[in-house]
This record gives structure tokens, sequence and C-alpha cells, in this order.
């Protein structure tokens, strides 16, 4: 088993980013990346990817995308050649750029019939193999300064040889966010569970009646943490939902159908997701790649600074 392509899917228009996603894809907003450069958020995405072995990527996206990233891509490394000439850093980040424009295709979800038929739409490019799969609105940190959270998540699914779903214990009031599963831990594999059954986006009575995991801290459950490594068959499960005539394809319940026909696991990743669609997801983001990067000190001061602005405020 080889993991070298992934397929991020980056379709979604991004209404909780309104007025920025309206004009730009949400996908090129701009962060600040552990090595202390701007960069659009789907090249970080992608170079978790690279950096965890990947050789190919995908990105389904919206009609008439692909052309928008692709010159996106083309304005900045000119910007960065141009405006900074004979300045290092800009040259190796704008050769970051060649190379992640050479390794990246990009196909168009065509219509707006859910998450499982966006996957569905990079079958030709997955071409009968494993892949991992990414959120183009996700990103992740690493609590293991030499492994990233997707390098953890190939490393198992390549040791078990199956498909592998990453998840974190999450408090009980955020779960109707996310996908939640419960599962049998593997004998002596720590934070690695047989998935026996997955909900998506549970209220709390459901969690709390059919997705309690033994051994988690009482109130909280194993949440997808957006990142999952999948075998083709799952493909082939899509693809019975399309026919189907359904016009809200999910992920979920073709993954519940993968648990119970062939060997599937999940993984506590050590590391966290960010979420940059919800409400101050991309502060938060920012705040956790700053402390995580070269930019930490600076990062830390300006936090205590604002804490402390804000105290004096509520003083007055």
């Amino acid at each position: 088993m080889k993991i070298k392509k992934a397929v991020i899917t980056a379709a979604a228009r991004g209404e909780r980013l309104y007025p920025v996603a309206d004009t730009v894809q949400k996908a090129m907003l701009p962060v600040i990346d552990i090595d202390g450069l701007h960069k659009p958020a789907i090249q970080i995405i992608c170079e978790e990817a690279f950096a965890s072995g990947i050789e190919e990527i995908c990105v389904v996206c919206a009609p008439g995308d692909g052309p928008r990233y692709q010159e996106a891509f083309t304005s900045l490394r000119n910007n960065l050649l141009q405006s900074y000439k004979g300045v290092q850093w800009a040259r190796e980040e704008a050769d970051k750029i060649d190379q992640l424009a050479g390794r990246l295709q990009f196909v168009e979800q065509t219509e707006p019939l859910g998450y499982g038929q966006a996957v569905y739409c990079a079958r030709n490019f997955v071409n009968n193999e494993p892949f991992l799969l990414l959120l183009g609105d996700y990103l992740y940190v690493s609590n293991l300064r030499e492994k990233r959270c997707a390098a953890q998540l190939i490393e198992i699914a390549l040791q078990e040889n199956c498909s592998v779903s990453a998840v974190n214990p999450t408090i009980e009031h955020q779960i109707s966010r996310y996908g939640t599963l419960t599962g049998k831990h593997l004998p002596n594999q720590p934070g690695v569970y047989q998935i026996d059954k997955i909900i998506e986006k549970p209220s709390l009575s459901v969690a709390e009646l059919e997705l309690q995991t033994p051994g988690l801290r009482m109130g909280y459950y194993l949440c997808f943490f957006g990142m999952h490594v999948l075998v083709p068959a799952v493909f082939e499960i899509l693809e019975k939902h399309l026919h189907t005539g359904e016009t809200n394809i999910q992920l979920t319940p073709a993954l519940q159908e993968l648990a119970a026909t062939d060997k599937y696991l999940a993984l506590e990743v050590k590391g966290n997701r960010y979420d940059l669609s919800k409400k101050l997801g991309m502060l938060q983001a920012q705040i956790a790649l700053g402390l995580a990067g070269e930019a930490h000190d600076e990062t830390l001061t300006t936090l205590v600074e604002l804490l402390a602005e804000a105290n004096l405020r509520q003083l007055n």
C-alpha cells in the first residue's frame, strides 16, 4: 500500500467568511505559517501533505475556480520575484509556489450536491489508489515537532494497510459540529480504534446513547479531525448513493458503510485542527500557528499586551 495522492475539497463558497470570501476563494486567504511567512491557506494545507510524503494533489473546486487559483499562484510568484529582488526568503517562497503549481491539479464540482459528491469528483485523479483527504478550510498544527498530523495518519494507515480517519477527543457541547464516532481500542496501540459507528453532527442525547467510547474523559467524544486516508472502495459506496438521485450526498454515511464492510480505523492525532470558516476561526488558527512557529515570542507578547489592555478597559 502506497499513499502518494491527496485530495483537498475546496468547493464551498464560505458564506461565514462574507464579505471577503464573496470575491476571493476562502482557501486563498493569507495566514502567517509556522515558518513566519505569509501564505494562502491552501498552500499551507498542500505543504502539510507534501511534508508527509504526498506527491500529487487534486483540489476539488467550484466552477471556474481552477483557473483563478492558477492565476493567483502565478501572480504571487511574480510579485515575490519582482518586489523582493535578491531577497533569499522571497526566492525560496517563489520556488515553493513553482513546485506546488507543478504538482497540483483541479477538478470542478459542477453542482453543489454535498461533501460526498465533492469527494467523488476526484475519482479519476485517485485512479484506484488509496489517498489522503483534507479539507480546504482546515489548518492543522501538530504537537510533535518532527511529525505532521498528516504524517501521523499516513504512518498508521501504511502499518495497518487500511483506511484511517484522524479524530480528536472533543467536549460534548461541540460535537454537533462534527462527524462523531465510537469504536474499540486496538490492543497495544494507544489512541487507535476499530470504528463501530459514525453519526454526522449528532445531538448530545444521541451521542450519550450511541457514541460513548470507553477510556475517554467524561463528557468527551471522538470527532473527525478533518483528515482521512481512504481506500478507493469508498468511491463505489458513494456511487451507489449518487444513483439514488439524492441531492445532498454526504461522506459520513459512506464511511459508515465502509466501517461495516472493511477494516477501518480511527487515530487520535497528536495535534489540533482549526476551522477557518467558523466565527473567529481565522484568528484562532493564526494564533495557533504563531505560537507553534518562529513567531512564538512575538505572538505571545501580542496576546499578553491585548489581554492587559482589555483588563485595563474593564477596570476603567
